[in-house]
């Protein structure tokens, strides 16, 4: 590990000034930059500690809820107003690495976190996320663990957050405060698929900070579930995985998310799939032409073609279980 400056920010606006420049990281539970700084993958030239911020709380809104960027994996996993309301994001953050990590971890953290690629953290293949321009040793290499939507030649490095999905189909917002005042970013659009530049990977400015996210109340959201599939039953990453939510009224779907994990290069929202789903009796055949729907256009390597017809499966069992089914 390199040195660096090490910055204690006691307010938001010291954060922001201590955050301003070249190769600044903030620091809030450190389960993946402190990682990546030991093994040389990140060599920030500052890291600004930003747990003593007031960004921990976990609190209801007029419309949704309102989550600190600074809060627990834990605290928000059994959270009542996110175990009632929002069930698929407790089921993703409780299937996520190990009861630890998920003490330690945070939300910011968690939305930030960077691919687990071994191409990416190994210091010398070829990469164009560490090193722009090199090449993506994955493209031709063992890619068993890689992306088969959203990826391409120059990168198809799966991202590895669990949250993220099931935020996606949530309709979240991720609000971001910086020189510039704040903002408010669909999670959808705040992780970039790695086309031109893998190596910018979210919509941040430089010097931004994550503070809150935020969940509107709605009834497929509150009819959501997550499901994961992982070579072991804990602390591994997503084969594939995907959260839904479904709205049924009258014995037919009138509202669906769906989004896919583990085999795409972002957290992966499915129009595709919803618009199988709405209108039609949620039944089995439903579900299994959202599922086609939801992998096509999907791009298989030589050692990932099995997720096609795992992330298929996995769509079916999260609509089943959803749309109870099972």
């Amino acid at each position: 590990m390199r040195p660096f400056a090490y910055v204690r920010a006691k307010t938001t606006e010291e954060a922001l000034t201590a955050g301003r420049g070249e190769r600044v990281r903030y620091l809030a539970g450190g389960t993946n930059l402190v990682d990546l700084m030991r093994i040389g993958v990140e060599e920030p030239a500052v890291v600004v500690d930003i747990t003593a911020l007031p960004l921990a709380a976990i609190e209801p809104t007029r419309d949704g809820l309102r989550i600190g960027a600074l809060a627990r994996n834990t605290e928000v996993a059994w959270h009542p107003e996110v175990v009632s309301h929002f069930p698929a994001l407790a089921l993703a953050l409780r299937s996520g690495a190990s009861p630890q990590l998920r003490n330690m971890a945070t939300v910011g953290g968690n939305l930030l976190q960077r691919t687990r690629c071994p191409y990416f953290r190994d210091g010398a293949s070829p990469c164009n996320k560490r090193a722009p321009g090199s090449g993506c040793a994955a493209w031709d290499g063992y890619n068993r663990s890689h992306a088969i939507l959203g990826g391409g030649p120059r990168c198809i490095a799966t991202h590895p957050s669990d949250m993220c999905v099931a935020l996606a189909a949530l309709d979240a917002r991720v609000l971001v405060r910086g020189p510039a005042g704040e903002r408010a970013i669909p999670l959808t659009d705040f992780h970039l698929a790695p086309v031109d530049r893998p190596e910018i990977e979210t919509a941040l400015a430089p010097g931004e900070l994550v503070t809150h996210v935020e969940l509107p109340h709605a009834p497929w959201a509150a009819r959501s579930t997550y499901v994961k599939v992982r070579d072991r039953a804990s602390f591994a990453f997503a084969l594939a995985s995907a959260a839904v939510g479904l709205q049924v009224e009258g014995g037919t779907i009138r509202a669906a998310r769906v989004a896919i994990g583990g085999a795409t290069t972002k957290p992966w929202r499915s129009h595709e799939a919803e618009s199988a789903l709405l209108g039609k009796p949620p039944s089995a055949d439903a579900f299994r032409a959202a599922a086609a729907a939801a992998v096509e256009g999907a791009v298989a390597r030589a050692h990932n073609a099995f997720k096609v017809e795992l992330v298929r499966r996995t769509v079916v069992r999260a609509l089943e279980t959803a749309g109870g089914l099972t």
